[in-house]
């Protein structure tokens, strides 16, 4: 089945401003654009949900099968000239934004590589994009936008600059989140956090 544009991937070049990153506005293949929205998970609250909790259907499957291959893995190390041999990997969604999310941040010390592609059917203007600045006060200033249209693909380098976050937004955007992290420990700890997180939101729904 259709899922990453390899050819579109590898030919992605390291941005080293405001911090690392690669940015790519269409990374998936037609198919795969026009299927995923339909079989996307119907998640009603926000935060990030496993792919337990919130099971994706064949074609977004598929596509999480690429970023989780071994080619995947070594385009991302080419490109960010490092090694993720040993990294494991997360995948999470989330569906649903809140207006305490995007606050600016940068990512834990437990991941090494982060990666986001947006999953938004016919999202218009620029609201509740994400914004890459090299410090914490940067955000109107800030050199990068990220659309958050379907199959706009950012992935950064987590460093203590790595800044990033969106404009207040409450309703659904649509998100795949990967990310390579330090220890399988730092994996398993993600991974429970995840589902205890779901099924609270399931006993308050």
């Amino acid at each position: 089945m259709p899922g990453l544009d390899w050819q579109t991937l590898e030919g992605a070049t390291l941005v080293r401003e405001p911090f690392d990153h690669i940015a790519i506005p269409q990374v998936l293949e037609p198919g795969c654009a026009a299927a995923v929205p339909g079989e996307f998970p119907d998640i009603k609250s926000p935060g990030s949900f496993s792919l337990v909790d919130a099971p994706p259907g064949p074609v977004l499957s598929d596509l999480i099968d690429d970023l989780l291959s071994d080619r995947f893995r070594a385009q991302m190390a080419r490109i960010f000239q490092m090694d993720l041999q040993d990294r494991p990997a997360l995948v999470t969604l989330r569906g649903q934004c809140s207006a305490r999310d995007g606050r600016v941040h940068t990512d834990s010390r437990s991941k090494v590589l982060s990666l986001l592609i947006y999953l938004n059917h016919e999202w218009v203007g620029r609201n509740a994009q994400l914004r890459l600045m090299n410090r914490a006060d940067g955000f109107d200033t800030a050199p990068v936008e990220i659309p958050a249209t379907l199959g706009s693909m950012v992935a950064f380098r987590r460093a203590d600059n790595s800044w990033h976050g969106h404009a207040p937004f409450v309703g659904q955007r649509r998100a795949l989140q990967l990310n390579y992290l330090q220890t399988t420990r730092a994996s398993l700890v993600g991974e429970v956090r995840h589902r205890l997180s779901a099924f609270a939101k399931q006993l308050v729904a």
